[in-house]
């Protein structure tokens, strides 16, 4: 079959018509795929930057796909386990270091196979499972937001990142964004953002503050120098939730703001089951469809992968995988 599989560090990626199908134990199944979407996670592997690389491993954490005549989509997360709170130490994620889903078929458990939301096309429901586990998890699970609450969200024109704007928009809350252009501020607020500011500015922060005070929710993926402000921005008693660190360590934060506003500063990563499955309600219930950016065949992942390093990208990048 094919698939792009990554081969190790000096070689990265390339993409094989050859790949043999791996046999499904009894309590996996085989999903056709026809449409996988990209991730920051994928070119993490493909720079090196992500932890217990596997060579030969078929690339890829997101799908949508066919099984017994149906259209599904499949919780990428794999083995979670019992507690809400955290992961276990068997979780892991499709595409590293099993074989994930830049592929025509993909074998996974029985139970990460849901359903797709009627209302979303093949390219929409394979752009939603990693970023809406994420998203919801950050908001809900974790940030615990409210209708009626200020919302902030970091990296406005990023896959995960707009799934919190639509999920937080969706619920009623007051939704503010970062992002790196102008013209994703204009498409921002087109979707429904109340202010998006350009983060490249130096004092960003303190416009934001100005205008519209402090936030009940700060969600942040890139950590940096970039922190510091965002707790700053965090209302007394708030809450503010990490889901990444693109950006790298962070210094120059003052313990002082955490402990006298008596802020709750928190990490999070991927959701359990029951994540997922209250993050379909919920896009189930809002009609809430993904934005994608572009759309690009299996043979040509190279071009995907060029835009979704390009900071012009938004929105999510897919690959066609079936006609």
């Amino acid at each position: 079959m094919k698939a792009i599989v990554f081969e190790n560090l000096e070689k990265g990626f390339c993409f094989r018509e050859d790949v043999k199908r791996q046999s499904a134990r009894p309590d996996e199944i085989e999903v056709q795929v026809s449409s996988a979407a990209l991730n920051k996670r994928d070119d993490f592997v493909i720079k090196g930057l992500y932890p217990g690389l596997v060579e030969k491993v078929i690339m890829g954490s997101d799908a949508s796909g066919i099984w017994k005549g149906r259209a599904v989509l499949i919780n990428p997360g794999i083995n979670w386990g019992d507690s809400q709170e955290v992961q276990s130490r068997d979780y892991q994620i499709l595409g590293m270091p099993s074989h994930g889903t830049f592929a025509e078929w993909v074998k996974v458990p029985q139970q990460n196979v849901y359903p797709a939301p009627d209302h979303l096309d093949k390219h929409e429901a394979a752009a939603l499972p990693l970023a809406g586990l994420t998203a919801y998890r950050a908001l809900f699970s974790r940030g615990k937001l409210q209708s009626g609450q200020k919302v902030l969200i970091s990296g406005g024109g990023g896959g995960v990142a707009m799934t919190c704007i639509q999920m937080a928009l969706a619920v009623g809350a007051e939704v503010y964004a970062t992002t790196g252009s102008l013209e994703k501020q204009e498409k921002l607020i087109d979707l429904g953002v109340k202010s998006a500011v350009d983060y490249g500015k130096e004092d960003w922060d303190k416009t934001l503050q100005k205008s519209f005070g402090n936030f009940d929710l700060v969600i942040d993926s890139a950590g940096g120098d970039g922190l510091k402000k965002l707790i700053g921005l965090v209302k007394p008693a708030g809450n503010l939730v990490l889901y990444g660190g693109t950006k790298g360590k962070s210094d120059g934060i003052s313990p002082q703001i955490i402990f006298w506003r008596q802020l709750n500063i928190m990490g999070t990563s991927m959701g359990s089951d029951r994540d997922f499955r209250e993050m379909l309600e919920l896009v189930t219930k809002h009609k809430i469809r993904p934005v994608i950016d572009s759309v690009f065949p299996l043979d040509d992942f190279q071009s995907a992968l060029d835009r979704l390093r390009s900071p012009h990208h938004f929105g999510k990048v897919v690959l066609q995988v079936a006609e």
